[in-house]
C-alpha cells in the first residue's frame, strides 16, 4: 500500500526484522503490519478489534495484499507486536515521516514532550512513557522515544533529537528537559531552543525571578521588548504579557547554556468570577530577545497537549490501552502515530476531528484508499 507521496507502507516496514521462528511463520510480517495500520485507521484500538475488523474486510484487504492464510487471531497480533524491536519500529516510523512530511519552514516550532499510557503497566513494570517530537504548526508527529519512566526523559530527549532534521526550527521543551546537554544537542542540530525554567533549576529560576522583581520597580530603566495579548472566553479574561531580556550577566551561570541570547518572563493575569490571579513563567532561549517571537513559540508548544496527547487519549483511547506483553504497548502507540499523521496529511479539508475521520474511514472504502494513497 502507498501513501500520498507514493511511499509504500510495505517499504516502510520491510526494514523491521521478523522476530518469529522461521519454520513457524504462517503470516507475512509486512502484511500483518499493513493490516494493523488499516485497522487502527478505521477505529480499532486493541488487538481484538484489529482482528475483528480485518476478518470482516478480508475481501477488500485481499485486493491489495495476498494474505494467503487469512487473518491471524488477536493473540497472534499481540504476540507479534510484543516481540518486534521497538527501536526498529521507531526508525521505520521516522523514515516514513521524513519522506512524506513537508519540509519544516524556518521558525517552525517542534515541541518535545512526554506522555504516559496509564494502563499499559503490569504489576512488576511501569507503564509506557513515550517522548514525542511534534511539529506544532502541521500537527504531525516527527518521532518518538520510549523511557522507563518520566524522570528518564533527560536521557531520551537527546537520543530523540539526534534522529531528527531540525535545522532552522525552534525546539521547545518543558522544565524536565531544561538541561545544558539538551540545549547543546539542539544547537548541534542547527536549531534554536526555548526551554522552560522551574524549580528543577532553582538557582537559575531564582535569578530570573529576582531580576524581574527589580525590573517591575522601574521598567523604563531596563532595555527589553514586550508584547501583550488578551483572550476572552466564557466569562474568563486572560491578559498575557511577555517580557524578553538580554541581560545575561544577571542570570546564575549563564555560560553553561550554549549560545544563550535571551530570557523571558510570561505574566498571565486572569480575571474569573470577580477574582484575579497572576502567574509568572520563566524561559531561556538561544533566540534574540524578541518578545513577540518568543511568545509565539511558547504558545505553539502547548499544542502538543491538545493536538497530540489529548487526541491520543480521546480519539485513540491511549489511556485505556492494556497491551502489556513485551513491547506491544510501545509498538501499538507508534502505529497510532502513523494513523494520526495519515489523517492530518489529508490535503482536503473535512468537517470533524480525528475521531470523526476514523469513523469515515471505517465506512468509506474510497476515503480509506484516499488516505493511504490508493485512490
Amino acid at each position: 500500500m502507498e501513501t500520498e507521496r507514493k511511499l509504500r507502507l510495505a517499504d516502510v516496514f520491510v526494514t523491521i526484522s521478523d522476530p518469529r521462528q522461521a519454520g513457524k511463520v504462517e503470516h507475512d510480517l509486512v502484511e500483518l503490519l499493513v493490516v494493523a495500520v488499516n485497522a487502527v485507521l478505521v477505529g480499532a484500538d486493541t488487538f481484538v478489534e484489529i482482528e475483528l475488523w480485518a476478518q470482516e474486510r478480508l475481501d477488500w484487504l485481499r485486493g491489495h495484499l495476498r494474505l494467503e492464510n487469512g487473518i491471524p487471531s488477536h493473540d497472534t497480533f499481540g504476540r507479534l507486536f510484543g516481540l518486534i524491536d521497538p527501536d526498529e519500529f521507531e526508525a521505520a516510523f521516522r523514515r516514513w515521516a521524513s519522506a512524506i512530511i513537508p519540509r519544516l519552514d524556518g521558525d517552525a516550532v517542534v515541541a518535545i514532550d512526554g506522555k504516559t499510557s496509564r494502563r499499559s503497566g503490569k504489576v512488576d513494570a511501569t507503564p509506557l512513557h513515550l517522548v514525542s517530537a511534534f511539529a506544532a504548526g502541521a500537527g504531525l508527529v516527527l518521532g518518538q522515544r520510549a523511557t522507563a519512566r518520566k524522570s528518564n526523559e533527560k536521557t531520551a530527549i537527546p537520543e530523540l533529537l539526534a534522529t531528527l532534521a531540525l535545522e532552522g526550527c525552534i525546539v521547545t521543551i518543558d522544565a524536565m528537559g531544561t538541561q545544558a546537554n539538551i540545549a547543546q544537542a539542539i544547537r548541534d542540530r542547527k536549531a534554536d531552543y526555548v526551554l522552560a525554567v522551574k524549580d528543577n533549576q532553582p538557582r537559575l529560576a531564582d535569578s530570573v525571578r529576582d531580576f524581574f522583581i527589580q525590573f517591575k520597580t522601574a521598567p523604563l530603566r531596563t532595555p527589553h521588548t514586550t508584547v501583550e495579548t488578551v483572550e476572552k472566553d466564557h466569562g474568563r479574561i486572560e491578559i498575557r504579557r511577555c517580557f524578553a531580556f538580554d541581560q545575561l550577566d544577571c542570570l546564575s551561570r549563564p555560560e553553561q547554556w550554549p549560545d544563550l541570547k535571551s530570557f523571558a518572563v510570561i505574566e498571565s493575569e486572569r480575571h474569573l468570577q470577580g477574582k484575579t490571579t497572576i502567574e509568572r513563567r520563566f524561559y531561556i532561549s538561544s533566540l534574540p530577545a524578541d518578545a513577540e517571537r518568543l511568545l509565539a513559540a511558547i504558545r505553539a508548544h502547548w499544542s502538543v497537549e491538545n493536538r497530540l496527547h489529548w487526541c491520543m487519549d480521546v480519539a485513540f483511547a491511549d489511556d485505556q490501552m492494556r497491551a502489556r506483553t513485551g513491547h506491544a504497548a510501545h509498538n501499538l502507540a507508534v502505529l497510532k502515530h502513523i494513523t494520526l499523521n495519515l489523517i492530518r496529511l489529508d490535503p482536503i479539508k473535512r468537517k470533524g476531528g480525528i475521531k470523526a475521520r476514523r469513523f469515515i474511514a471505517a465506512t468509506s472504502d474510497h476515503y480509506r484508499e484516499h488516505l493511504l494513497g490508493l485512490a
